[in-house]
């Protein structure tokens, strides 16, 4: 009856290894899944933004050289307003020295008028 009992008992506590072993097993594969899907989903979270870095590098570049050029143009819109501003003050100028001239001119005329009629007054007497 005791060896009965014993191997009752050993019986038993091989069950329960090979239950627990199996528990053990599961667990561990439950927790290879779990550690393989959140692996999984921080790589796709990882991924999605180095291609959105990749993306920003790539419009960062490209405005990089539109506002060079930007600035390029605009230097030379400044450079032609400046040429156009200096053409003007020298249009400027010679108005004025085509003014000064033309009221030389008038006076010389006047000057030159009046002497010729001083010159017909004393013949006509």
């Amino acid at each position: 009856m005791l060896s009965r009992l014993l191997r009752e008992h050993q019986a038993r506590q091989s069950e329960r290894r090979e239950l627990q072993e199996r528990r053990r097993r599961e667990a561990i594969a439950a927790a290879t899944r779990l550690t393989e899907a959140l692996v999984d989903h921080l790589n796709v979270g990882v991924a999605q933004a180095y291609v959105n870095q990749r993306k920003l590098d790539q419009e960062v570049k490209t405005l990089q050289a539109q506002a060079a050029q930007f600035a390029k143009q605009t230097g030379q819109w400044i450079t032609m307003v400046e040429n156009f501003n200096q053409a003007l003050k020298e249009i400027g100028d010679v108005e004025n020295w085509a003014r000064s001239i033309e009221l030389d001119m008038r006076t010389i005329a006047t000057a030159l008028e009046y002497i010729y009629k001083g010159q017909l007054q004393p013949a006509c007497s």
